[in-house]
């Protein structure tokens, strides 16, 4: 029999649905419940495309004799991570708090009152690894609600006054220098990977908005150690098993520092950031590299994650029935979907084609994956030198494995819609469309901007966080909904002339503004002022997998204030990056979006206008113009749509382009070479 889960829109939380657990979603009601039968409450934490969260899952959840001792002794609550990303962070800081590390699946137990008092992570039925057996874990929590009461409590009210004692060190308001940004440098390079590109060691995750900081900061000082550490890190995984070989897009991470054997679920905003990155690195340097994985990254969101209404899924998992499991045992295994053995790339392509596909893409009889079982690879480009291949040799092979592929059990999509990762798609494929001619890219970004717009985005302005199938969720947006969807406007409106999407930023970031922002010190929160309260107000600055709210949100308030002129957005963009100056010279790794954003700041940042419509030559090289963070409008003589363009005209009938920097313009220009020394496009971005 379904639990309450059934009436929910999140694809996790309707994963757990047929659970003989009777799981609540986090609501009122749940902790009322517990209130009423005077048991803790069972939180548990995860998302659709988690690994180990399915993995916990099927040992306990959907174990009837497990399920029926925490129906008895628990209210138990599920919560979908990416749904309730306010939830999460404050639980998730409260486990990294008192054991030093957190992860999904998140357990914790609280009381009625919400507050925590047990935590863990995954718990494997039985104790193994020096892990305690998750029915030893419930015996003892439920023996220590009934017997030792006072304790407990006593226990989860500390813990609740030690995290509202945990203060960010905000700085002054006073944003980055060019000293900040250098020790940042510095510090980036004692933790970079000279052997194999990135940072730090295992896992290894693609370090995204690190990568536009280094290009920015290239592009600001002519730094060569900046610009190097972007592109090897970016070679690296592109040539690396972390990024799909046949299909295009990017994996969650690597589990090794050679970017080898990645964790195989795709996220949607891995792919997003890294479509941008690779776009950005070949406006800098003109790599053909780069150029095929942007396009290639951006053609796998929209094949793959695009849903019917225009919108993209969050996510695929890693986990897919392998292609050899008996029928009907519902076995999976991470990763079938994209590995091979030496006798799977005979099958698809014949013995001599399948020699010279082995050695290509590194496929050997020891393999270096080994799940399931049998030794299979994960596809890499592992000699830079490449092979002697025959005139349209890769294509073919390319093509024929993807067909076989095709025919193998394929992952399962998670459908949900999320505002702040389709504002990054938003931006990345109209960027990437306006680099490369690609109309149909630019196109797939307008259609999901207006899905956010319908869907999303109430008469107030206020977001939604989620929806599915065309149906918008209950949880409201967070700090990072309106700073990435007003980022992805801006984006749009720079590529497409059309000044709508600068009006709807401009409502997103007065909300940001007057529901997000503290007045006395700028600071920022991740929910509204009229959120749920939780035990804590979340606020981090510090990005994880995707920008940090508070820095995606000063970014875009920088951007709009160029745009429009508004020194309110402008100062307080200034005073959110107090924080980077505190934290950049310390953790660059950890928050390199706020330092993209002060390299921006830094710079000006440029205001281009090009009048004389959208599309031309000068608008196009306004775009590829590397000046960090510069703001382009384009449009007609007279146009009103875009602030930057009034009071603009022709220069003697022709297209003519306006550059201004700090509160000083330069003269009008018609040349196209003129512009692109203003706005510094590199000769090879030009072709």
């Amino acid at each position: 029999m379904a639990n309450r889960l059934a009436q929910t829109t999140s694809p996790y939380l309707l994963q757990h649905a047929d659970n003989p657990v009777d799981w609540w979603p986090w609501s009122p009601e749940a902790f009322e419940e517990a209130r009423k039968r005077d048991v803790p409450v069972l939180l548990s934490v995860g998302y659709s495309a988690c690994h180990w969260c399915h993995v916990m899952a099927t040992e306990s959840f959907e174990d009837a004799q497990t399920a029926a001792y925490l129906n008895e002794h628990f209210v138990n609550v599920k919560v979908d991570r990416e749904e309730r990303p306010d939830v999460d962070a404050v639980y998730m800081e409260a486990v990294q708090a008192a054991t030093g590390q957190g992860g999904w699946p998140m357990t914790v137990f609280l009381t009625p009152e919400a507050r925590p008092f047990y935590f863990g992570t995954y718990f494997p039925p039985e104790p193994r690894h020096g892990m305690p057996g998750f029915r030893q874990v419930l015996d003892g929590v439920s023996q220590a609600w009934r017997t030792r009461r006072g304790e407990v409590d006593e226990v989860a009210v500390k813990i609740v006054e030690d995290l509202s004692e945990r203060e960010i060190s905000y700085g002054d308001g006073t944003a980055p220098g060019p000293e900040e940004q250098a020790a940042a440098l510095l510090a980036l390079t004692r933790d970079y990977d000279t052997a194999h590109g990135g940072f730090g060691g295992a896992p290894k995750f693609p370090p995204s908005m690190v990568v536009e900081f280094l290009l920015r900061h290239h592009a600001r000082t002519g730094s060569e150690g900046a610009l190097q550490m972007a592109e090897d890190t970016c070679e690296a995984m592109a040539r690396g098993g972390i990024y799909d070989q046949l299909g295009g897009g990017f994996a969650r991470y690597s589990v090794d520092r050679e970017w080898v054997v990645p964790h195989f679920e795709k996220m949607l905003y891995d792919n997003a950031l890294l479509c941008r990155a690779y776009a950005h690195l070949w406006r800098s340097t003109g790599s053909p590299l780069a150029k095929r994985v942007a396009l290639e990254t951006a053609d796998f969101m929209v094949r793959e994650l695009r849903t019917a209404e225009g919108g993209f899924a969050s996510a695929l998992d890693a986990d897919s029935e392998p292609a050899d499991a008996p029928e009907g045992s519902h076995a999976h295994e991470e990763g079938a979907y994209y590995v091979w053995t030496p006798q799977e790339l005979r099958a698809a392509l014949g013995d001599k084609d399948a020699v010279f596909a082995a050695e290509y893409f590194g496929v050997s009889v020891q393999g270096t994956f080994s799940e399931g079982g049998k030794g299979a690879s994960v596809l890499q480009l592992p000699r830079k030198d490449g092979l002697m291949a025959e005139a349209g040799q890769i294509e073919s092979i390319r093509e024929r494995l993807l067909a076989a592929r095709a025919e193998r059990p394929a992952p399962g999509r998670d459908d949900k819609v999320v505002a702040a990762w389709n504002g990054l798609a938003v931006a990345a494929l109209a960027e990437t469309g306006a680099y490369f001619d690609r109309p149909d890219l630019v196109e797939a970004a307008v259609c999901a901007a207006d899905l956010l717009v319908r869907l999303h985005l109430d008469e107030h302005a206020r977001l939604t966080r989620t929806s599915k199938d065309g149906r918008a969720g209950t949880n409201a947006g967070v700090l990072e909904d309106y700073g990435d969807v007003a980022e992805g406007f801006l984006a749009l409106a720079a590529v497409t002339g059309e000044g709508v999407w600068l009006e709807f930023a401009g409502f997103l970031l007065d909300h940001v503004l007057g529901q997000f922002a503290d007045a006395d010190s700028g600071a920022l929160f991740d929910t509204a002022t009229d959120a749920e309260e939780l035990i804590r107000r979340p606020q981090d600055p510090t990005d994880n997998a995707t920008p940090s709210g508070w820095t995606a949100a000063a970014g875009a308030l920088l951007s709009y204030a160029a745009q429009t002129g508004s020194a309110a957005h402008r100062t307080a963009a200034e005073r959110a990056l107090g924080v980077v100056r505190v934290l950049g010279p310390r953790v660059p790794r950890f928050i390199g979006h706020g330092l993209a954003v002060a390299e921006a700041l830094l710079d000006g940042p440029r205001e281009i206008a090009v009048v004389g419509g959208s599309g031309g030559e000068l608008h196009r090289l306004a775009l590829l113009g590397t000046a960090p963070g510069a703001v382009v409008a384009a449009g007609g003589p007279g146009s009103e749509e875009l602030p930057l363009l009034a009071d603009r005209p022709l220069v003697d009938g022709a297209p003519t382009a306006y550059v201004c920097r700090g509160f000083v313009c330069q003269a009008p220009t018609t040349s196209a070479a003129v512009l692109a020394e203003q706005v510094g496009v590199r000769e090879t971005a030009e072709g």
